[in-house]
């Protein structure tokens, strides 16, 4: 579906980086078939070299090119981008925007009329293969627009379609959801450290915990709360450590970061 399409990447920052490497790596289209612009000299020299794919600093050239162009720059450099891009768009491409707080209708309404535009919220884990994007489709992308670009992220972890006007939340729960695992786990291994263990096993220990979980709340037909409920003998030490994290308000905190979070991409919608 992939392999002869040719990609550009407008971006070389961590994302657009991330979804070229599980482009290459998962072998779903060459290193030949991509491209990736950047503003960053030094930054496309070490992504050519690293990764042996093709360079560029001239956005309009790079799209020209392309069959599927992937907008991965900041949500403040898209106007300026679309600007640069929008000559080289035409009907027969399609337009990925993974830009927090964009939406297909302010992209489409700085490009060619009718052209193909779908909004992605990717996260980070995608650069091991283990992502979670949400897609939505543009007024004029058509279903097999969505389809291919579900393929693409599916290439580097799962993918989901969704209404454009849950995008907010998605990129409160999921797009900005990593961080809020990685301080739990930089929370647990200070923890493990303060009790005794040496840091590194402490580290060791902390993830691999995370992970399991995770991936046994994926694989088990149990909802979490009852996964919960298996750890938790009465009187035991699970108790007892719940009831730390309840009295602390961790479940209202971790609500409130994702409305947070959720809020800030409505803002950037709105050019704030």
């Amino acid at each position: 579906m992939l392999k002869d399409k040719k990609i550009a990447i407008i971006g070389g920052g961590k994302m657009g980086s991330i979804i070229a490497q599980g482009l290459i790596a998962h072998k779903i289209v060459p290193g030949k078939n991509i491209i990736v612009t950047d503003v960053d000299a030094a930054r496309l020299e070490f992504l050519r070299s690293s990764m042996k794919l093709k360079v560029s600093q001239n956005n309009e050239k790079a799209v020209k090119g392309a069959d599927i162009i992937i907008l991965a720059v900041k949500p403040q450099n898209m106007a300026l981008t679309l600007k640069e891009i929008s000559p080289a768009i035409d009907k027969n491409k399609i337009v990925i925007s993974i830009a927090a707080g964009i939406t297909t209708n302010f992209i489409e309404k700085s490009l060619t009329k009718g052209a193909r535009v779908v909004r992605v919220m990717p996260n980070t884990p995608a650069l091991i293969g283990e992502g979670a994007a949400a897609v939505a489709k543009g007024s004029c992308a058509k279903a097999d627009d969505v389809k291919l670009t579900r393929a693409i992220f599916d290439a580097v972890g799962i993918s989901v379609e969704i209404e454009e006007k849950l995008m907010d939340a998605v990129t409160g729960l999921s797009g900005s959801g990593p961080a809020y695992c990685f301080l739990i786990i930089e929370a647990l291994i200070d923890a493990g450290e303060q009790m005794g263990l040496p840091r590194d096993l402490a580290a060791k220990l902390a993830m691999q915990t995370m992970l399991g979980a995770a991936r046994l709340c994926l694989e088990s037909d149990k909802q979490p709360a009852q996964l919960r409920e298996m750890v938790t003998s009465p009187g035991g030490t699970t108790v007892a450590g719940l009831k730390a994290l309840e009295e602390g308000k961790i479940r209202a905190t971790i609500i409130s970061a994702v409305e947070a979070a959720t809020k800030r991409s409505r803002e950037l919608a709105g050019g704030k």
